[in-house]
């Protein structure tokens, strides 16, 4: 009865929710002590833990302090299946965020009982565990508090924006753009955007296509008929690179990390990567490709006759009024441009600037910069049909059939956020992490720009989507 006490008081002191009992089993006991050891945040209370019950973990302890450090510790919330006395699985929410987890706990049938497998894998957040709706004025207030705590905590360091109808309801800087200048972030702040720039890939592409000069159904080898591998120029369609079913690859990795200064164009990226074989049958299958956008840059290269990036500064950022947005190359000076910080390979929760981890410049399929406020013009030129007319617009952001859940459309995401409707992208990299979704039926723009790791930005968008008004 006292264990079973016992296991019930640490549920609570872990929770800070409504009680879960933690069953008096092995399991139940590696688990409750996992947590309690993790969410301390003390390495080397954590690393005696390891050592003691988990010694095959040991090797990875400061990579257990980084994804702590990340999510703040985990809240116990469901017990899931606990029928096994030497297997527990239950669900867990990340103390800094919304996120929740299925955490799954297998120990030794002989004691002492060391853990022998343990995973935790990110869901969905069910459905029993709903977040409340907030009134504007409420949604502002908290997201007050939270960032600066999460600021004041070393969590976040950007711009935030939420705007309805067009208009901003709340716009705030924090942290610094550059801390050896201790310079600070303001609301002209460029950051590195990431992935996000696929959005203006598949604009631009589609532009093309309701212009005629390109066809979704096309083969890549209409546009490059000298693309090395054929296989791939014959049987990728404009269409697939657009919704990552090509089986292009991606270009990240070591290879990338030998040549990232060297790949200057996007030609240079093909001839390094262009004879590689496919993945998989074009079609078959989803894969996140960053090589694919790269080539759609060379699609509206060849389909337009202009560069990649004279096409989107002029059919893109100025039709938006977009002022502060671009790729230069890293060797030329931006004004206002922050510096990244990452803490990737930087021990005891430590960061360092990310310039060793930058490509020479931005490309169709991410880099580059931009503000908040040129984001939400973006947006709403998007809601306005003047980029694309409405028949595109919708093709543009509706997901597609062979996506994950079909919410994956042309380079935007399609999804519901606590019963809205939003579409837009995110980026992240060393030292950058950013997202911009739009949410039609209610109005709102959730803008946020971050000079950290992800998912600094990600978190701060995903506490706003989730509370938005109805």
């Amino acid at each position: 009865m006292r264990t079973k006490l016992l296991l019930v008081l640490l549920a609570l002191s872990i929770t800070g929710f409504a009680q879960v009992q933690l069953p008096d089993t092995p399991a139940g006991h590696q688990i409750g002590a996992w947590l309690q050891a993790f969410d301390g945040g003390d390495r080397a209370a954590f690393l005696a833990f390891l050592e003691k019950n988990y010694p095959s973990r040991v090797k990875n302890v400061d990579r257990d302090m980084d994804f702590r450090k990340m999510t703040g510790g985990f809240d116990l919330r469901k017990v899931e299946d606990a029928s096994m006395p030497t297997k527990v699985v239950a669900l867990v929410q990340e103390r800094d965020s919304d996120q929740f987890a299925q955490m799954t706990v297998e120990v030794s049938a002989v004691e002492p009982y060391p853990i022998t497998q343990m995973g935790i894998n990110a869901i969905p957040r069910p459905a029993e565990f709903p977040l409340s709706k907030f009134s504007q004025g409420e949604l502002v207030a908290a997201l007050k508090t939270k960032l600066q705590k999460d600021s004041a905590a070393g969590n976040f360091s950007g711009d935030v924006l939420l705007a309805s109808r067009g208009k901003s309801v709340f716009e705030e800087a924090y942290g610094l753009a550059d801390r050896e200048k201790r310079a600070p972030n303001t609301l002209n702040t460029r950051f590195r955007v990431g992935s996000m720039n696929k959005m203006f890939t598949a604009i631009a592409v589609l532009q093309l296509v309701q212009l005629g000069k390109v066809n979704l159904d096309d083969p890549l080898g209409k546009y490059l008929p000298d693309y090395p591998n054929k296989d791939v120029a014959s049987k990728v369609t404009v269409q697939n690179l657009l919704t990552h079913t090509g089986g292009t690859g991606d270009f990240f990795g070591p290879e990338f990390d030998v040549h990232r200064l060297e790949l200057k164009t996007f030609d240079d990226y093909v001839k390094l990567y262009g004879n590689r074989p496919l993945r998989f049958e074009p079609g078959s299958k989803w894969e996140y490709s960053n090589y694919g956008f790269l080539l759609l840059g060379l699609v509206v290269e060849k389909a337009s006759g202009q560069s990649y990036y004279d096409y989107v500064r002029d059919h893109l950022y100025k039709v938006a009024g977009m002022t502060s947005t671009g790729s230069e190359p890293e060797n030329t000076h931006v004004a206002n441009l922050s510096t990244g910080y990452t803490g990737m390979g930087v021990k005891d929760g430590g960061t360092r600037p990310n310039g060793d981890t930058l490509p020479y410049r931005g490309t169709s399929a991410g880099g580059g910069y931009s503000t908040v406020d040129d984001l939400l013009l973006f947006a709403d030129a998007l809601q306005a049909n003047k980029l694309l007319n409405a028949q595109y617009t919708e093709m543009l952001t509706t997901g597609k059939p062979g996506t994950p859940d079909n919410s994956y459309a042309f380079g935007f995401e399609d999804r519901r956020v606590n019963g809205v409707r939003c579409f837009g992208h995110g980026g992240g990299a060393p030292g950058m992490n950013g997202m911009l979704q739009v949410c039609p039926t209610t109005g709102y723009v959730v803008a946020v720009l971050s000079n950290l790791d992800p998912p600094a930005a990600t978190r701060v968008a995903d506490f706003m989507l989730n509370r938005l008004p109805q």
